[in-house]
């Protein structure tokens, strides 16, 4: 047996509640009951406005790719380290946003390296994506001839691979949009900018200008995580961030990150001397992805949209050697602890170290 412990499930954790568990694919959200908010705002000084919605999002070591989640064997149902080093490095880049005067973002505590205290947010329906590089699945679409991408126009004789001259925003939607006649009725589907500023409501914009300003906030936080990834020698290939908006302590609504940023799961990330090379090295999710193509029976299943049922059955079905999930676990905890500059060391208890946490130092644990 593996002597690595994952917090695998993250959604049945005794803490009080108001209402059901949200269970995402990598990160529960327990949102707090009205009075253990108001407490911990009064008890622990969080700059929000009294009556403020906090939440408890524990994130797991999970892995998901293809829209389905993956095991190891002997019980390896995730990799370890993961969610630690996706919190850090996105707690990282923050931070340093927050040096920068960009937007804030929705945590407004961190009890543990598995775990952030956020604020309810209004949530943007736009997955905003940046992208440097001409790679993926935009390469793969440029190379049968597609030369338009979400309402910008690329030109002819691109290579894979290649660095682009301006960062390209390719927005797509998050979650599913109805009766948007020019939409299709699925979720991650391509849209334009004019898509957007036609139907503000729709997505959840309050102003064309606030269209203007995600645009300049993602663009702002690609350009500070480049330079920073640069002088590591490492590439800021695309990313997606997301966008909510929240009351500001004088009452305002204000524009700001949600979710995480940077990290290596809504990121590509290369290695800069590979690259100078002519080789690609991916230090995030995408060389996860390059693993299962090369390890399952039949990759058509993990690239064919048409064949989701088979795609979901395999990923039922099938177990990853520990060799692999421990590999993937070296490029995650490898990557972040090279981001955040420090070691990034793995709980042997995770679960069990969050509880313990959760009930001492903020009386969130419910105890039968």
């Amino acid at each position: 047996m593996t002597s690595y412990k994952v917090l695998d499930v993250n959604d049945d954790l005794p803490i009080r509640t108001k209402g059901a568990v949200h269970s995402g694919k990598v990160r529960s959200v327990y949102w707090l009951t009205d009075e253990d908010s108001a407490r911990l705002i009064n008890e622990k000084g969080y700059q929000v406005p009294k009556g403020t919605e906090l939440a408890i999002m524990v994130i797991s070591d999970r892995i998901s790719a293809f829209d389905c989640i993956w095991q190891g064997e002997n019980g390896l149902n995730g990799v370890p380290g993961k969610g630690i080093a996706l919190n850090s490095v996105a707690s990282h880049w923050f931070k340093l946003f927050d040096k920068a005067g960009l937007a804030g973002n929705h945590i407004v505590d961190i009890p543990h390296p598995y775990v952030w205290i956020v604020r309810k947010a209004s949530t943007v329906k736009v997955e905003a994506i940046a992208r440097q590089y001409i790679t993926g699945s935009m390469w793969r679409d440029y190379a049968k001839g597609t030369r338009n991408f979400c309402g910008i126009d690329l030109p002819e004789g691109l290579t894979a691979n290649q660095k682009l001259d301006d960062v390209l925003i390719t927005p797509s939607t998050k979650g599913i949009i109805t009766g948007v006649a020019e939409i299709p009725e699925v979720d991650d589907v391509n849209i334009t900018r004019e898509n957007i500023t036609n139907n503000l409501s729709v997505f959840n914009f309050k102003s064309e200008d606030d269209v203007a300003k995600y645009e300049q906030l993602l663009v702002e936080g690609f350009k500070l995580i480049s330079d920073e990834l640069a002088q590591l020698d490492q590439i800021f290939v695309d990313t997606k961030f997301e966008f909510g908006y929240v009351e500001d302590i004088d009452g305002s609504d204000k524009l700001i990150y949600i979710d995480e940023v940077g990290t290596p799961d809504s990121s590509r990330i290369w290695d800069g001397p590979a690259y100078r090379d002519g080789k690609i090295v991916e230090n995030s999710k995408e060389g996860f992805r390059q693993l299962l193509i090369y390890n399952v029976p039949d990759s058509d299943v993990l690239l064919n949209k048409d064949r989701m049922g088979e795609r979901e059955q395999l990923a039922k079905d099938y177990t990853l050697p520990e060799s692999v999930m421990l590999e993937v676990s070296d490029t995650y905890v490898g990557i972040a602890s090279k981001i955040v500059g420090e070691k990034i060391t793995i709980p042997s208890d995770p679960r069990g170290e969050v509880i313990a946490i959760l009930d001492s130092e903020y009386g969130l644990i419910k105890h039968s």
